[in-house]
This record gives structure tokens, C-alpha cells and sequence, in this order.
């Protein structure tokens, strides 16, 4: 159910890093530790399953809004989720 602004104590402007932002040019990164860095955590940082899921929310719509900017490794073993990185 919708809630009123005035719930909130602060609004902040809702704000996303680009892909140049968010990625080293000569770097591949899994969708988990582009969760992680989304969050300005560590891309290997410890993080519970449930907060993982979490972060995967907002990962995953991110990659898909950045898909111009992005290319696109497939998996190295069947274990393995594949890979993004930014366009050259």
C-alpha cells in the first residue's frame, strides 16, 4: 500500500552509477559482485544468502538499463554465471 512522503524523515534523489563508473575497463564482473559494488561493497565481500537476493533485485534491472554499454562473457564452466564488462 502506498505511503505518504511526508513517512519519511529524509527523500534522497535516486541516483545509479553508470556502467563507466561502476566498472575497472580491463575487468569482467558476475552479476553478484556487481550487486556488491552497486552497494559500494567489495565485489568478494561476505554477504548472507537473503541479503544476496536482495542485492540481485537491484543488480539484475541495472544490467538490463546499462545493456548498450555493456559486453557479455559467457560462463568458463557450467558452474560459473557469466560475465560483464564495459564496451570498449
Amino acid at each position: 500500500m502506498p505511503v505518504p512522503k511526508s513517512e519519511f524523515d529524509q527523500l534522497y534523489p535516486c541516483d545509479f552509477y553508470t556502467a563507466e563508473e561502476l566498472f575497472d575497463d580491463d575487468r569482467m564482473y558476475t552479476v553478484y559482485e556487481i550487486a556488491r559494488l552497486l552497494q559500494e561493497l567489495e565485489p568478494d565481500a561476505e554477504l548472507d544468502p537473503e541479503t544476496e537476493d536482495i542485492l540481485l533485485d537491484w543488480a539484475i534491472p541495472w544490467i538490463m538499463t546499462n545493456a548498450d554499454d555493456l559486453v557479455v562473457g559467457e560462463p568458463r564452466s557450467e558452474d560459473e554465471p557469466g560475465y560483464y564488462g564495459l564496451k570498449e
